[in-house]
C-alpha cells in the first residue's frame, strides 16, 4: 500500500510538471516563472532551497550523534543566508531583470568574468543534487528493497523528467503544495515519537550534558568550527543560482524581501521537525539507532508506525527531496545554457535557447547522479558543495553590487585565490583550521588587490557602467 502511495505521488508530480509546462514560452518564463510568483509562492520556494535530504536525513543524523552544535550548518545558516538576502541582496538583485548571476558578472566585470564565474558556479551544485539523488535512493532501496545504486538511477530519472518538463513553473506550484505536506507530515511524526518516548520536557531533562548548548566551549579549534558552520551556507550559498532564481520570480521587489524573510523563519521552524524527530527515535528505539543514523527516521518510521504516519513521513520526505533536487539542477543548468553556451549562438530564437536549458538539465542531471553513485554521505556533499561558492563567489557577489571601486582583475583573483587556499588546506592544512575561514580572507584580500594590481587581459569594458549597477541595500 505504501509503495503505491509512493508511485502514484511521482506520478502526479510528474503531471503537474507537464501541467506548468503549459505556461513556459521563454527561458525567462523557464528559469524565472516570468518574474510573476506571489508571496506565498515564492516563500516556499525559498523554503525549499535546501529542506531536502540534508535537513531530513544529513542533519538529523549529525543531531543525534552531536546535538545542536553538530547542526549550525543547517538549518541554523541555512536560515541565516535567507535573512541576509532579504537584508541586504534581494531589492539591489531584482532591479538588475537579469536571468543569471552569470549575467550580473558580465554586465559590471566582462564576459571573460562572466565565463569563469559560471566554471566556478556550476560544478558546486553537483555534490547538492547528488545528495538529494542519494537519498532519494535511499527511500527507494526501503521501500521496494531495490540496491542502492538502483534506487539512485531511478531517483534521477524521475527528478530529470520533472524538472525538464515544467522549469521554475513546475518548480514553484509543487512547492507550494509539499511545502504544506512536509509541516504536516513531521509535525504527526514528533507528535508521535515524542509521546512514545515521555513527552519532550523528559527527552530534554535526561539529555547528556552540553547536547543542546548553542555556543562552543571557549577553545580555539571548537571556536573556529563553529564559525566555519556559520559561514558555509550562511554567506555559501548567498551567490548561488537556486536562491538568486526564486527571488528574481517573485512578481515584485517587495515580494523578493518579504519571501525571503518568510522563508527564512519557515526554515528556521520547521527544520528543527526531523532533528527532534531523530533525536526522540534514538531514545525510543536505540537499537535502530546502532546502524546508520541517516536510515533512522525511514527505518523507524517503516516498522514502528501506522500506515497513515508511514504515508505522512514518506510523503513529506519525498516532497522535500523532489522540491530541492529539481530546484538544485535548474539553478546550474540555467548558467551553462544562459552563460556558456548562449554566448556561442548568434541571435538565438526563444525556442532554440528553451531547448538550449532543457538540454542543460540533462547534462547537470547524467553528472550529479555520476557523483551520487561515487559518494553516499549526504551532509559531506552539501558542506563541499557550499564551501565552493563561498571562497570563490561571494566576495565578487559582494564587490559587484557594493563596492563602485571594484574590477573585473579584483574578482578573478579572489576566484582563484579563495579556491586555491581553500583546495590547499582541505588537503594538506591542520585538522583544527577549518579551510574556509582563511580562504574566504585571502579571496577578500584579492578583490581588493585587483585595484592596484591590474590585468589588462580582464579589463575590457563591460555590457553596463558601473554607475548602472544598484549600489544594494534597503
Amino acid at each position: 500500500m505504501l509503495g503505491l502511495f509512493v508511485i502514484l505521488y511521482i506520478l502526479v508530480t510528474i503531471l503537474i510538471g507537464a501541467f506548468a509546462s503549459r505556461f513556459v514560452n521563454s527561458s525567462q518564463d523557464y528559469v524565472l516563472a516570468g518574474r510573476r510568483l506571489p508571496l506565498m509562492l515564492a516563500s516556499s520556494a525559498l523554503f525549499a532551497t535546501w529542506f531536502g535530504s540534508e535537513t531530513l536525513m544529513g542533519a538529523s543524523s549529525k543531531f543525534v550523534d552531536g546535538g545542536v552544535l553538530a547542526v549550525i550548518e543547517d538549518p541554523f545558516g541555512a536560515a541565516l543566508c535567507l535573512f541576509l538576502v532579504g537584508i541586504f541582496f534581494a531589492k539591489p538583485l531584482y532591479r538588475m531583470n537579469i536571468l543569471t548571476f552569470g549575467d550580473l558578472y558580465k554586465n559590471r566585470f566582462g564576459r571573460k568574468v562572466e565565463f569563469l564565474s559560471a566554471l566556478f558556479m556550476i560544478p558546486s551544485y553537483f555534490g547538492w543534487i547528488a545528495a538529494q539523488l542519494v537519498a532519494m535512493g535511499i527511500v527507494i532501496h526501503s521501500l521496494f528493497g531495490f540496491d542502492m545504486y538502483v534506487g539512485i538511477l531511478l531517483a534521477s530519472v524521475v527528478v530529470l523528467i520533472y524538472t525538464y518538463i515544467g522549469g521554475m513553473w513546475a518548480i514553484s506550484i509543487t512547492d507550494f503544495l509539499q511545502t504544506i505536506l512536509i509541516i504536516v507530515g513531521l509535525l504527526v511524526l514528533v507528535w508521535d515519537l515524542q509521546g512514545k518516548a515521555g513527552g519532550f520536557q523528559t527527552v530534554i531533562a535526561t539529555a547528556k550534558p552540553g547536547f543542546f548548548s548553542f555556543f562552543p566551549p571557549l577553545k580555539t579549534e571548537a571556536v573556529l568550527a563553529y564559525i566555519a558552520a556559520w559561514m558555509t551556507i550562511g554567506l555559501g550559498s548567498i551567490p548561488q543560482q537556486d536562491i538568486f532564481q526564486r527571488v528574481m520570480s517573485s512578481k515584485s521587489e517587495k515580494v523578493a524581501v518579504y519571501s525571503s524573510f518568510l522563508g527564512g523563519g519557515m526554515y528556521l521552524t520547521v527544520a528543527f521537525l526531523p532533528l527532534l524527530a531523530g533525536y526522540f527515535a534514538r531514545r525510543v528505539y536505540p537499537e535502530i539507532a546502532a546502524g546508520d543514523n541517516q536510515m533512522i527516521l525511514p527505518h523507524v518510521v517503516l516498522v514502528h508506525s501506522t500506515l497513515f504516519i508511514q504515508i505522512l513521513f514518506f510523503g513529506a520526505l519525498l516532497s522535500a527531496i523532489l522540491s530541492t533536487a529539481s530546484g538544485a539542477i535548474l539553478a546550474p543548468a540555467s548558467v551553462l545554457g544562459e552563460n556558456l553556451i548562449r554566448p556561442t549562438l548568434k541571435n538565438p530564437s526563444e525556442k532554440l535557447l528553451l531547448r538550449v536549458m532543457r538540454s542543460s538539465v540533462l547534462i547537470v542531471t547524467i553528472v550529479s547522479t555520476g557523483m551520487a553513485l561515487s559518494e553516499t554521505n549526504i551532509y559531506q556533499l552539501v558542506a563541499d558543495s557550499s564551501s565552493i561558492s563561498l571562497v570563490s563567489l561571494f566576495v565578487p557577489l559582494v564587490a559587484a553590487i557594493f563596492w563602485k571601486e571594484a574590477n573585473a582583475t579584483g574578482a578573478v583573483y579572489a576566484m582563484f585565490s579563495g579556491m586555491i587556499v581553500w583546495l590547499g588546506l582541505k588537503f594538506f592544512g591542520p585538522e583544527w583550521l577549518p579551510p574556509t575561514i582563511p580562504a574566504l580572507g585571502v579571496s577578500f584580500l584579492g578583490q581588493f588587490l585587483g585595484k592596484y594590481i591590474r590585468i589588462s587581459l580582464f579589463e575590457s569594458e563591460p555590457e553596463l557602467s558601473r554607475d548602472s549597477v544598484p549600489s544594494g541595500g534597503l
